[in-house]
C-alpha cells in the first residue's frame, strides 16, 4: 500500500466532505441555527473538539460527514408532569440547567416537580418543590443546558430550530454544500489555470516530445496547425480526434510558424487503450496561455464541462446504458487515486476538482436523505404553505439512507471483487 496514495485520499477525503459540511454550516449559522454538531465521517468518535455551540468531530467511517441543526432530531426528552428534576439558576435568577437524573452529583440544585415544561416558545418551568408543596414559575435562559447522564445539551428556542426558518433559509442552508463543492472546483481550476496556463482551444502546438513523429517532422512549439490533409483543422479538439482515428497513417501538415506557411508529413504511432482499441498519436502536448482572465474564465467553463460529463453518465446509468459496475465506491476511489498520484501533484489537483463536482452534483439528486432530497421537501413546503410532517420526512430519509449504505456495500463489494478477485 503507497504511503503517498493513503496521505493523498486522507488529504483529498478530508477536504471534500470538510468544503461541503463548511457550506452547511456557515450558512445554518448566517439564518440563526443552532449548529450542534459539525462531523468529518460516520460512526464512534476519534476525535471531537468544542467551540462555543458547536462540536467538531472526527469519525471512524470515512463515508461522509454532517452537519447536526438543532431541531432536525430528536436531542432533549420530553419532560412530562410528574418529573423530579434538578435546577440551577444564574446570577440574573434563570435557570441555567436542567438535571434529568444522577441530581444527587448536583448538591446545589433546587429538586421540583415538573408541572409544565416549554424549552421553545415561552421558555419557562412550572412545578412544585417537592418539600413545601409550594408552587414555582422559573423563566428559562437561552442558553440553558439540558443535563442527561451528566451529558449537557445546549437548549434550542424556536427560534434557532432548523423548522423556524424561512423556505428560502432552509433551502440555502441545505444547498450550501453542493455549491462549496463547486466553488471548491472552480477554485482548483483556477489555480491550475494561473499555474500552469489554459489550455489553447487553436490547434497550436505545445511541447513537442523527443524521438516523435512530430520531432522528426520538424515541429516547434507554436506552430498553429491549418489543415491536414487539405481539411480545414479548426481548433485542438478537431485535430486529436482527426489524429486519433488515423494510427500509422501518413498524413500531410499546414503549419504556419512566425506568419510563414510550412508543408510538412509525417506517419502517426499507434498506442492501444485497456478496450483493445489503437489510436493515433504525434507525439505534442496541447498549448497553454498565460492569462490570469483566461485562468479565470477556465476555473468556471472546465466545472461546467466535468459536471456536463458526470450527468451524462448518470443519464445513462438511469437508463440502462451503463450498469451498476461502472460505480465506485471508497475502494475505487482509493485505487483510483494511486493511479492518479504515480502521474503527478497537477494531476492529483484535476482528480480532487472532478470528485468535488462529482459530490456536488451527486448531493443534489432528488433521493431521500441526500441534499437534494431534502430541497424536494422544502419546494413541497413551499407549494402548500406549510411543511411535511416532520415524522414522515424522517422516516423517508431513513429508508433513503438506508438504502444507499446498501448501495454502497454493493458498490464497495463489486471494487473489492474487480481490484483483487
Amino acid at each position: 500500500m503507497n504511503f503517498d496514495t493513503i496521505i493523498a485520499f486522507i488529504f483529498m477525503f478530508g477536504l471534500l466532505v470538510f468544503i461541503h459540511e463548511f457550506g452547511h454550516l456557515i450558512f445554518a449559522k448566517r439564518a440563526g441555527m443552532l449548529a450542534r454538531e459539525f462531523a468529518i465521517g460516520f460512526g464512534p468518535k476519534i476525535f471531537s473538539y468544542r467551540r462555543d455551540e458547536t462540536l467538531y468531530t472526527v469519525r471512524l467511517l470515512p463515508i461522509g460527514g454532517y452537519v447536526r441543526v438543532a431541531g432536525e432530531d430528536p436531542e432533549i426528552i420530553d419532560l412530562k408532569p410528574g418529573y423530579h428534576i434538578g435546577l440551577e439558576f444564574n446570577e440574573q435568577n434563570k435557570v441555567s440547567k436542567i438535571i434529568v437524573n444522577n441530581k444527587s452529583k448536583h448538591p446545589n440544585a433546587k429538586v421540583v416537580e415538573v408541572e409544565r415544561i416549554d424549552l421553545d416558545h415561552d421558555l419557562v418551568i412550572e412545578c412544585f418543590d417537592i418539600n413545601t408543596d409550594e408552587r414555582y414559575q422559573y423563566a428559562v435562559d437561552r442558553k440553558a443546558l439540558f443535563v442527561m447522564d451528566e451529558k449537557e445539551t445546549l437548549i434550542a428556542p424556536y427560534d434557532r430550530q432548523f423548522a423556524s426558518k424561512s423556505v428560502g433559509k432552509k433551502g440555502m442552508q441545505v444547498f450550501a454544500g453542493p455549491l462549496m463543492n463547486f466553488l471548491l472546483a472552480i477554485a482548483i481550476f483556477i489555480g491550475l489555470g494561473l499555474y500552469q496556463g489554459v489550455p489553447d482551444d487553436q490547434a497550436v502546438v505545445g511541447n513537442v516530445q523527443e524521438d516523435t513523429p512530430a520531432s522528426e517532422a520538424g515541429l516547434m512549439s507554436g506552430d498553429e496547425i491549418l489543415n491536414i490533409n487539405g481539411e480545414s483543422i479548426n481548433d485542438w479538439v478537431s485535430f486529436v480526434e482527426y489524429v486519433q482515428e488515423r494510427p500509422n497513417e501518413e498524413i500531410n501538415l499546414t503549419i504556419e510558424r512566425d506568419g510563414e506557411v510550412i508543408e510538412t508529413s509525417l506517419t502517426t504511432m499507434s498506442r492501444e487503450l485497456d478496450t483493445g482499441e489503437s489510436i493515433g498519436q504525434v507525439g505534442i502536448q496541447r498549448n497553454l496561455v498565460d492569462s490570469p482572465i483566461e485562468a479565470f474564465k477556465f476555473g468556471f467553463t472546465q466545472t461546467y464541462e466535468v459536471g456536463k460529463l458526470i450527468l451524462t453518465a448518470l443519464g445513462q446509468l438511469v437508463t440502462g446504458q451503463l450498469s451498476l459496475d461502472a460505480l465506485a465506491g471508497p475502494v475505487g476511489i482509493y485505487d483510483a487515486t494511486d493511479e492518479v498520484v504515480q502521474t503527478g501533484f497537477i494531476n492529483f489537483l484535476t482528480w480532487t476538482a472532478m470528485l468535488s463536482i462529482n459530490l456536488g452534483i451527486i448531493n443534489l439528486l432528488p433521493l431521500p436523505a441526500l441534499d437534494g432530497g431534502r430541497l424536494m421537501f422544502i419546494g413541497l413546503e413551499a407549494v402548500r404553505g406549510k411543511p411535511i410532517d416532520p415524522e414522515k420526512e424522517g422516516f423517508v430519509h431513513f429508508i433513503g439512507f438506508a438504502l444507499l449504505m446498501l448501495l454502497m456495500i454493493v458498490v464497495t463489494w463489486n471494487d473489492i471483487e474487480r481490484l483483487f478477485m
